[in-house]
């Protein structure tokens, strides 16, 4: 057994288990809990149009941006009222998944 795959000892409500973690698992991608702020791409694609500019207001559900990913236009609506900090993405820029497109903040 390699150090990695050492014997561990987790509690799971109140109860000792004794368990091996493998490389898969300790290799894995750590979660952490989502920035709601951020607008992330879900899938890599093109982006097609931007309907937004830094510093203006959005009502929730506005378009603010048509991403392309296999032939279909895709669009990206506003989570909630709010302002638009940054832009991050240029007209007929390429992007990966999960690229930080868009900042905003919420407007009370």
């Amino acid at each position: 057994m390699s150090e990695l795959e050492k014997e561990q000892i987790i509690v799971v409500n109140g109860t000792e288990y004794l368990t091996t973690y493998n490389k898969k698992y300790i290799n894995r991608k750590v979660w952490s809990e989502p920035n709601l702020n951020h607008i992330i791409s879900y899938i890599p694609g093109t982006i097609v149009d931007i309907q937004i500019k830094e510093g203006q207001a959005v009502k929730a559900g506005g378009i603010i941006l048509t991403l392309e990913a296999m032939k279909m236009n895709n669009s990206i609506q506003m989570p909630f009222d709010g302002k638009i900090v940054k832009i991050n993405v240029e007209k007929g820029q390429k992007i990966p998944k999960n690229f930080l497109m868009v900042e905003i903040e919420p407007v009370a």
